[in-house]
């Protein structure tokens, strides 16, 4: 992957050409310009083979789509029957495109965000600021919206959709982009709260069945340490289990919490509050069992920390959650400077999503299998084709075509279709 530098090149390439008019008005002048346009033709070819020119964006579209699950999905806050996403392509003039996605949900219950404030960020901030900046690498996008607070799924969305154009333009892979070299990954499943123990058990068998490599279960208080209990039992003690609480205990439930280290879990997730990393530290000391955070981990910044505070033994990395694959790969180069060990959340993505959580999965320290199962876990129909499929059980190939290596199935996304709008240079001073 080219190396990304500040945005000068192309803009001193701008700067010489406007010179040149006035340059080219004098006699005396017409020689050194002729010697100037020897210099810019030769420097724009050296730019381009290096990388660092503008990759030419002119528009972007977002789709809101509706996408049912097969089954609801229940976690301790709630509970979800369909996606309501923000499908973001991004259009360069050389005829490529970009695809992203934004993870949020439809109300504040996982991070502040909804999939009203991801529109309404992208349209008012985030896309004009990309149609009128000049980027020559992925890199460059997180740069340029870091003066705006949060708004990660958003940031995140935008950003993934650059990021498949850009490699798409180079014709690499997204997953060589982002420096990964996996050409398969291992994957496990997220299974939510079941109104019995005994529906539980039923699911769990079927995806052991399907040879996933990780079985994460929902937890809450009062549905906690029996299900575990249970599973153990009837599955023995080889079966990789974890647990995901989504913040509901607090350390009043520590006691609860000690009871689940008999399991041999492989980590708890997120078992106190979504903001917190004082409170896990002091819960870490208590517990054999790991602790990931999810939840608690927004930038790289906020992983060094929980690092040195010793408040957890693994982290979870969402793309959207941190606000895209640049900040997920400085979290990933940071835990494996630390032998933090990390894997690759999921947020009900469709396969658009899916294939950039493989992408971030190639790198060498997401050791863990993560939630990126198969597009039929949670889609009868995804937007993508081919889908998302095992090759083998419970493992994922990494597509080594262009970009993201999946394409878009538009009648599909025309299916789920709510909403839809196209951003140019021309149209942003139309944009109320």
């Amino acid at each position: 992957m080219a190396t990304p530098i500040p945005q000068r090149g192309a803009h001193f390439i701008r700067t010489a050409r406007a010179v040149g008019k006035y340059a080219r008005q004098s006699v005396h002048l017409q020689l050194r310009w002729n010697q100037v346009t020897s210099w810019l033709a030769t420097y724009s070819v050296n730019m381009e083979e290096r990388g660092y020119l503008a990759m030419n964006i002119e528009r972007v579209e977002l789709q809101r789509l509706h996408m049912p699950f097969k089954a609801s999905f229940e976690a301790s806050f709630g509970r979800m029957a369909k996606r309501d996403l923000v499908l973001v392509s991004v259009y360069s003039g050389d005829g490529h495109v970009g695809y992203g996605e934004s993870t949020s949900m439809p109300y504040p219950l996982y991070n502040e965000e909804t999939t009203e404030t991801v529109w309404y960020m992208l349209e008012k901030f985030l896309i004009p600021k990309l149609l009128t900046a000049d980027i020559s690498a992925p890199e460059e996008v997180a740069e340029l919206f870091a003066p705006i607070r949060r708004n990660n799924m958003a940031k995140a969305a935008l950003e993934g959709a650059v990021w498949d154009l850009y490699c798409k333009q180079k014709g690499i892979s997204l997953a060589a982009g982002l420096g990964g070299s996996k050409q398969k990954i291992d994957v496990g499943v997220s299974i939510g709260i079941e109104p019995t123990v005994d529906l539980l058990l039923k699911k769990v068998e079927g995806f052991i069945n399907e040879g996933y490599k990780k079985i994460k279960v929902k937890v809450k208080p009062g549905f906690d340490v029996e299900p575990m209990r249970a599973i153990r039992k009837t599955f023995g003690p080889d079966v990789p289990l974890m647990a995901d609480a989504n913040s509901a205990y607090t350390l009043d439930h520590i006691d609860t919490l000690k009871e689940l280290d008999e399991f041999n879990l492989i980590m708890i997730e997120q078992p106190l509050a979504h903001d917190d990393i004082i409170d896990h530290a002091k819960l870490q000391k208590e517990l054999k069992t790991p602790i990931c955070l999810d939840e608690s981990i927004h930038t790289v910044e906020d992983a060094r920390k929980a690092i040195e505070l010793g408040s957890c033994g693994i982290i979870n990395i969402k793309i959207g959650r941190v606000g895209g694959l640049t900040e997920s790969k400085r979290i990933h180069d940071l835990c494996q400077k630390h032998n933090i060990p990390v894997w690759c959340g999921g947020m009900f993505e469709t396969g658009v999503g899916r294939a950039h959580n493989i992408a971030i999965t190639s790198l060498p320290n997401f050791t863990i299998p993560g939630d990126t199962s198969a597009s039929n876990r949670y889609w009868v129909e995804d937007i993508v084709e081919p889908e998302v499929v095992l090759v083998e059980p419970g493992i994922l190939a990494v597509p080594s075509e262009a970009g993201i290596g999946y394409a878009l199935k538009p009648e599909s996304v025309k299916k789920f279709l709510v909403h839809e709008q196209s951003y140019s240079k021309q149209s942003l001073a139309h944009v109320e």
